[in-house]
């Protein structure tokens, strides 16, 4: 998802004045922007900083935002992840940098669109972003606004077998919960798109993951929609990114409203257990039940967990944003759900809930710090 023709280079008002500034985005969905006024003019859609040419575009355009728009930035605002070629970039330039929190970012870029003031709950879920614990995170609850938040849910954190791999393969994902789950690695199914593991490479990524080797903790809600594609064998590897989540969209049997079950655990912050609802989706799988009823439980269960968190924390407006907000049933249903027990949830329009839209929220989030002294 990317701004359209037309609205881009657009800006977008925001209800304060700004400092001149510079926001690089992330490295995937890469756009950059710059402030003036109470202007953010976002670029067009760049792309994933993976080769040469996109990263001498992401160059250009960062040269002519600042000559087009005659904005000399007293700041440079980039991502918290140090491998970013964006964040790298950004370290060696002629401006003080200013390190962004990725969910923090996406909170403040639904906030700035949706002219939102003051404390809201940002449901930020995404496929990974580097979190202040080091880990990846990606299936967070932030409270707060572009001046600061607390994080006071998350996803129970799981293991991602082979790192980067994992996001190609789904069926690694969901070793790496089975793993956490203490469950059998043969509740995994094969798929038609790729032969199963051999013996050899199901026991080397059992050792991975009991060893911790090159198996990073992520929380992410992206991730956990990769597994239940997974578990009911839509697909093991993906041929491009969020493949398999949306094979698990897709295939959501509309006019389903029972679901499976989350567990809320106590904790600061507190922690949205997923495994009772695997437990569900391979028990209703073990027993036939179609799969496009596994699937739309599974999206209810996810909006009715979204629902529990903000009762919890007294919020009484809520952000979806993130990536994984691309998936429109999941966004309705969420939507609906929350008006019906009456919170007030906001969604995107104007800029994308993916990476496209964090240079939005990263210019807040530096003008905030700059405001507060603490850049």
């Amino acid at each position: 998802m990317r701004r359209a023709r037309g609205y881009a280079p657009l800006p977008i008002i925001v209800k304060r004045t700004l400092p001149p500034l510079l926001a690089v985005g992330a490295h995937l969905k890469n756009v950059v922007a710059v402030s003036r006024g109470s202007e953010v003019v976002l670029s067009q859609h760049i792309g994933d900083l993976e080769t040469a040419k996109a990263l001498f575009a992401f160059r250009k355009v960062i040269a002519d935002l600042l000559s087009l728009y005659e904005v000399t930035p007293v700041a440079v605002a980039h991502d918290l992840h140090p491998d970013y070629l964006s964040t790298q970039w950004a370290k060696s330039a002629a401006y003080p940098p200013i390190a962004v929190q990725h969910h923090h970012a996406h909170l403040a870029a639904c906030l700035a669109e949706n002219e939102l003031e003051g404390e809201v709950l940002g449901v930020t879920w995404d496929g990974a972003g580097y979190g202040d614990d080091g880990t990846l995170w990606g299936g967070e609850f932030l409270l707060g606004d572009a001046a600061g938040y607390r994080r006071v849910a998350t996803l129970r954190p799981f293991r991602l077998p082979g790192g980067e791999a994992a996001i190609k393969e789904p069926r690694r994902t969901a070793l790496g919960m089975l793993h956490e789950m203490n469950a059998d690695f043969d509740s995994l199914r094969p798929s038609a798109d790729a032969p199963p593991l051999s013996d050899g490479e199901l026991g080397l990524l059992t050792q991975m993951l009991a060893k911790g080797v090159n198996s990073p903790v992520t929380t992410s809600a992206g991730r956990l929609f990769d597994a239940v594609a997974a578990l009911l064998g839509l697909r093991s590897v993906c041929s491009f990114e969020g493949q398999a989540a949306m094979m698990v969209e897709f295939r959501a049997e509309r006019g389903v409203e029972d679901r499976y079950d989350f567990s809320l655990n106590e904790g600061d912050p507190l922690v949205l257990d997923w495994e009772p609802l695997l437990r569900g989706v391979m028990r209703d799988r073990d027993d036939g039940v179609a799969t496009g009823v596994i699937c739309a439980r599974f999206h209810n269960a996810l909006a009715q967990a979204i629902v529990d968190v903000a009762r919890r924390t007294g919020a009484t407006r809520v952000a979806l944003t993130g990536g994984v907000f691309q998936n429109r049933y999941l966004t309705e249903r969420a939507y609906r759900r929350l008006e019906s027990e009456g919170f007030r949830p906001f969604t995107h329009q104007r800029v994308p809930p993916n990476d496209g839209g964090i240079a939005l929220g990263q210019v807040l989030v530096a003008a905030a710090r700059m405001d507060k002294g603490c850049a």
